[in-house]
């Protein structure tokens, strides 16, 4: 048979085929007869029985025409567009699913493989069975592809009943996977073997035997057979479609190249294909491209831009299952961001517990961290209104002045897409600044709604860890005072026993020079433990400090004599610069701070101690080239009790060097960046020679 199929049929199988398909013809049309009287079904009733009679139509034809005819092709075409007619009729039944254009895609899809394949058996029926080799062989390609496709509705069907329906219509399911699984079989070993076996085609007409009394007792069940379509069947099926539409436009390229290219059609055809594909999947990767393919099939083909259910659990295991140790902050702004597919985020927080502080910059998802602040009045908007500020419309200038006036430059001059506020219990807990999608759009209802419904519920995460902060702060308070309170007896013990040893020093030392010696050192500790203890306990009153004027280089040289031993320290600044201090304390303030800078630095980057006069106040410069801290550390944790950025400190240095500053008259301030260091600057009041008065 030029340009065809051979059917190689042994003498003993040409009656099986013809009473195995007989039989189903029969059965097939028994069926549909059964269906005609039948008005109450759990089935499309007229696609139904047009399937049945379709079969068992073909059936008939294969039992009185040779297979290799083309009536019997075009007559499974028809077979197989009335199934897949019942299939979409039965998921369209649900009137809860509204995505019917997606369903009608996907079956438009496979069936058009079918009426391809229909309308080239007429052409071969047209020219008297003479075909290219070629053209049969897309023909039998074509055949496969249609019954993949035909499987994975069949799966998707199964899959868009009701988890309590399945059921009743896993015979339907299990008889039409069969069908097209046999027709699978046969043309698979069609395209391995030349030739059409006839063993396989018996098997086919068994199966369609058998498949017709199990459609007989699905449709006689009682039950609902609702469907409801699954979003995330419905994307892969579509990709599965586009695969099978990309598989069949290669073997259709491929073969007219081996009509047109002669003896160098392999090379030619190898070319195409790797080229073609290698473009398809770099196309395929850009992000960009796979953000506007959502946003159109979103848009086109559903009724709804977000599948809820799917979303909301993607979000809640954002904030519940940290990735890689992720702080909540962190976890906050990318479980919005997600919901957008916004590629980046920026949290702002109250920068104080009070009504009127503005929002400082917290912790970022993949942004840029700006230098910036947002004012108290975006604070306040926020909190009055609860809108969410679409940025693009204040740089359009189509808002109004309040909201205008609210949002600072640096956000409008950057990729900024919208403010998300987080309230809870009518307190602004913060706020989520937004990056703008790879696709750009307008926000529109489902965008606000969404993102309002979040901006609640991580408001409600933020303000409980909150409250579980202070709550582990005052613990940890709690737990400092009692470790404590066993050290008070012994240090009490020892500034008792010290006064001792100065009263009968002052008595009994025989050396006069010694003994004034001795007095000094020993009054001078027990003054510091008494210090210590009135630190320790609300029962006692600190000595008042005793401020003087105090040669700062003096000091600077005494604290970094005894730590270059084990780091480079460098000092520098004008050796007659005083400022108004006292001695004790302010040697401990820079032992803090120049202590802590030696931890942060590498060993071979040296930490440098100078001095510098600014606006009445001589300032001592403690600045290294370490590690560096964030703007959220600076901010909320630097100068709070037990808070450090090092695995091992214990958060007390920085903290007290502050306490001990102001209560000089003077304070504390600092600039960091993360991986370039950091700047601690000491302000104290300046003096202008050593016989000023204290």
């Amino acid at each position: 048979m030029a340009g065809g199929r051979a059917l190689s049929i042994e003498a003993g199988l040409a009656m099986p085929i013809l009473l195995s398909h007989a039989l189903a013809a029969l059965l097939f049309t028994g069926v549909a007869l059964s269906r005609l009287h039948e008005r109450a079904t759990g089935l499309p009733r007229v696609t139904f029985i047009a399937a049945l009679l379709a079969t068992a139509l073909w059936a008939l034809s294969i039992a009185g025409i040779d297979q290799s005819d083309g009536i019997p092709r075009v007559a499974e075409s028809l077979r197989n567009l009335a199934w897949l007619g019942f299939m979409y009729a039965l998921v369209r039944r649900d009137p809860r699913t509204p995505e019917h254009r997606a369903v009608a895609i996907l079956y438009g899809i496979v069936a058009l493989l079918v009426l391809v394949n229909a309308g080239l058996a007429m052409v071969w029926i047209g020219s008297g069975g003479a075909m290219l080799p070629e053209i049969a062989t897309l023909r039998l390609v074509l055949h496969m592809m249609a019954a993949i496709s035909a499987i994975v509705l069949v799966h998707h069907l199964y899959t868009a009943a009701a988890p309590g329906t399945r059921g009743g219509i896993r015979l339907v399911v299990l008889a039409l996977a069969a069908m097209w699984g046999s027709d699978l079989l046969l043309y698979g070993a069609a395209w391995l073997e030349a030739d059409i076996p006839g063993q396989i085609v018996v098997a086919r007409g068994i199966v369609m035997v058998v498949a017709a009394p199990a459609l007989l007792i699905a449709v006689t069940r009682n039950g609902d057979w609702t469907l409801h379509l699954s979003r995330t069947i419905a994307w892969q099926t579509l990709s599965f479609a586009a695969v099978v539409l990309y598989a069949a436009a290669m073997v259709a390229a491929t073969s007219i190249i081996a009509l047109v290219s002669g003896h160098d059609a392999r090379l030619w055809q190898t070319a195409f294909v790797v080229g073609s594909t290698a473009t398809g999947l770099a196309f395929l990767a850009s992000p960009r491209v796979r953000a506007w393919t959502k946003v159109k099939v979103a848009k086109h083909l559903f009724r709804h831009r977000y599948d809820y259910r799917s979303e909301w659990i993607r979000f809640t295991d954002t904030l519940g299952k940290p990735d890689d140790a992720a702080p909540l902050d962190q976890r906050i702004v990318k479980a919005v961001a997600d919901l957008t597919d916004s590629p980046a985020g920026l949290l702002l927080v109250p920068e104080s517990a009070g009504p009127g502080g503005g929002l400082g910059v917290g912790l970022d998802w993949n942004w840029d961290l700006p230098s910036g602040s947002a004012p108290a009045a975006l604070a306040q908007y926020l909190v009055d209104t609860g809108r969410i500020v679409e940025l693009d419309t204040v740089r359009s200038s189509a808002t109004d002045a309040v909201e205008a006036a609210a949002i600072p430059r640096w956000m409008l001059e950057g990729d900024g897409w919208a403010i998300v506020p987080l309230a809870h219990l009518g307190r602004l807990q913060g706020a989520i600044l937004l990056a703008r999608p790879p696709i750009d759009r307008a926000l529109d209802w489902e965008d606000f709604d969404l993102l309002r419904i979040a901006g609640r519920h991580v408001a409600s995460y933020l303000a409980e860890a909150r409250a579980q902060e202070a709550l582990a702060e005052a613990q940890r308070f709690d737990e400092f005072n009692r470790r404590f309170a066993f050290i008070l007896h012994d240090v009490k013990n020892l500034v008792s026993q010290l006064t001792l040893v100065a009263r009968n020093a002052e008595r009994h030392a025989d050396n006069p020079d010694f003994r004034v010696d001795m007095v000094a050192t020993l009054k001078d500790s027990a003054g510091r433990m008494n210090d210590l203890l009135a630190r320790l306990s609300q029962h006692h009153r600190a000595r008042a400090d005793t401020l003087q004027p105090v040669a700062l280089r003096d000091v600077l040289e005494r604290v970094a004599r005894t730590r270059r031993a084990y780091h480079p320290v460098t000092v520098s600044g004008d050796p007659a610069l005083l400022a108004q201090a006292d001695p004790a304390r302010l040697e401990q303030v820079l032992a803090h701070l120049l202590q802590n800078a030696i931890e942060a630095s590498p060993a071979d980057a040296p930490v440098a101690l100078s001095l510098t006069v600014d606006g009445g106040h001589a300032t001592v410069i403690v600045e290294d080239h370490g590690c560096g801290m964030t703007p959220a550390f600076l901010r909320d944790q630097l100068f709070k009790p037990f808070a450090s950025s090092k695995p091992a400190g214990f958060g007390i240095g920085a903290f007290e060097a502050k306490q001990l500053a102001e209560a000089m008259g003077g304070h504390v301030t600092v600039a960091s960046q993360p991986g370039h260091g950091t700047r601690f600057c000491v302000h104290l009041p300046q003096a202008r020679s050593l016989d000023a008065a204290a």
